[in-house]
């Protein structure tokens, strides 16, 4: 019987499969990118960005869309946005730029960005900015600024009421406007209904009160919402999808200026080799039920805009780390050690309990046992102990029975993979970490203009130094 990890996951899932293959060296390739070389070049603890996976997440949606507006004579366009909080990172956003997209921003700070991309010529003032999040004064000031320099696609989506009268004071220009509708939180939430957003039946009085007749001034553009749940095929997503819909075919027939509905993000990224999700389907589905809404009130297809962020971007990033030790603290429990921490770099699993993607980088024709994986801060939470798709982790034992197996002597390397979203945005980038442990070495890996993938550094590991002076022991 074979009892080695690649049995294992033969014997789970479908493998090789998109993104992840292993090579005739028993090394883990992502996306077609052998790793070995890298880590051998780097070493570990490394953050790993893949940045033409970006390009290739964007360009699936854009076709599925157009699949679907195809399949369905759709009257309106489709709008791709980035939501910048998923990684604010010049090279991640730039390289979504490359694609014909336009971006989402959740705070004051977030235009300054805006402005050091106009600045290189990354956007144009024809790019639609799309300003969510609860407003304070820097924020809506750096908005009014946008439009009165000349950019024509902003887009201020009102959180609450008061926000509108910031922008009456302050902008001298012509603009247009959006409303988040707030929510209906899922019924296992501990709230009823979204702290974001205009609550839906209060929009109509709002509109009518404070919006029209000043159409010369702005003009109601936009209806957003977004689901924290994210968008998935129940009965939750659909109810309250409906509800945005019939709200936009009530508010057109009063607001002709109206012509889109944002759906927000939620797109799922694969967090297991055994991930199905059919993004199509639920594109078609999407499609179709404002169709037929609009068909049914005799209103104009509005354009339909998304805010994609972990979709964009998630799945382009890894985590590789050595494991540095082996521990049998009982019969049951066989502790596996890395050279880092996974409260400081992948804080999702020890804050709301995320399972990403983890596999073994080498080792694969060893024999597997069930493990759990330790970082090295001496915070007890700092373990991951399950997988999505099942409650235990399974790696291959670091020696193999074979004496003559010069792999015996290496390190056994994990991956955690489609970490780019978020991580390091939570964690924070190079800052004081818990029990002081170094933010990971960050490599990029991206297309030259040549077309040849080329890796390059762009953090390296964090220092001692760097930290104290933060900490006031050096001046």
């Amino acid at each position: 019987m074979n009892n080695s990890y690649t049995s294992l996951v033969n014997q789970t899932f479908h493998f090789p499969q998109e993104g992840f293959t292993v090579n005739d060296s028993d090394y883990l390739e992502f996306n077609g990118l052998d790793l070995k070389p890298l880590i051998e070049k780097y070493g570990t603890p490394m953050k790993l960005t893949y940045l033409p996976k970006i390009g290739m997440q964007i360009k699936k949606a854009k076709s599925m869309f157009a699949h679907a507006f195809k399949k369905h004579k759709y009257e309106g366009t489709y709008n791709y946005c980035y939501c910048t909080k998923s990684s604010h990172f010049s090279f991640v956003v730039e390289e979504a730029l490359k694609h014909d997209i336009h971006l989402e921003t959740s705070y004051a700070y977030d235009i300054e960005i805006i402005n050091q991309l106009h600045k290189r010529r990354k956007i144009n003032k024809e790019t639609f900015i799309i300003c969510n999040g609860f407003k304070q004064k820097g924020y809506t000031s750096r908005i009014a600024k946008l439009i009165n320099t000349g950019f024509k696609n902003v887009i201020p989506v009102l959180d609450n009421k008061e926000e509108l009268k910031a922008y009456k004071r302050s902008v001298k220009e012509p603009f247009k406007l959006g409303i988040r509708v707030a929510a209906e939180e899922e019924p296992n939430f501990p709230f009823y209904t979204s702290r974001l957003g205009i609550r839906a039946k209060d929009i109509l009085e709002f509109y009518v009160d404070e919006i029209e007749g000043y159409e010369e001034k702005f003009q109601l553009k936009m209806l957003h919402i977004f689901l924290n749940k994210g968008i998935k095929d129940d009965i939750y997503y659909w109810s309250e999808l409906n509800k945005i819909i019939n709200l936009y075919c009530q508010l057109k027939k009063i607001c002709p200026e109206l012509d889109s509905i944002n759906i927000g993000g939620g797109f799922p990224i694969k967090h297991s080799l055994g991930f199905e999700y059919d993004y199509q389907f639920m594109i078609n589905e999407i499609v179709s039920n404002i169709k037929k809404a609009c068909k049914k009130a005799k209103v104009p297809m509005p354009h339909i805009f998304t805010e994609f962020g972990s979709y964009t971007v998630g799945e382009s990033m890894a985590h590789i780390y050595s494991v540095i030790g082996e521990k049998q603290q009982n019969d049951r429990e066989t502790w596996y050690m890395i050279d880092s921490s996974f409260i400081t770099t992948l804080p999702d699993t020890w804050g709301i309990g995320e399972k990403f993607l983890m596999l073994p980088i080498n080792k694969w024709d060893n024999e597997y046992h069930r493990v759990v994986l330790g970082g090295i801060t001496c915070d007890s939470h700092d373990y991951y102990d399950s997988e999505e798709h099942i409650n235990e982790v399974f790696l291959p034992k670091i020696k193999s029975n074979d004496p003559s197996d010069v792999e015996n002597k290496d390190p056994l390397y994990v991956g955690f993979f489609h970490t780019g979203a978020y991580q390091d945005q939570i964690s924070g980038y190079g800052g004081i970490k818990h029990c002081l442990i170094p933010s990971p070495k960050h490599v990029i890996v991206e297309h030259d203009k040549n077309g040849k993938l080329v890796d390059w550094l762009y953090a390296k590991e964090q220092s001692a130094q760097s930290m104290l002076k933060i900490l006031g022991y050096l001046r």
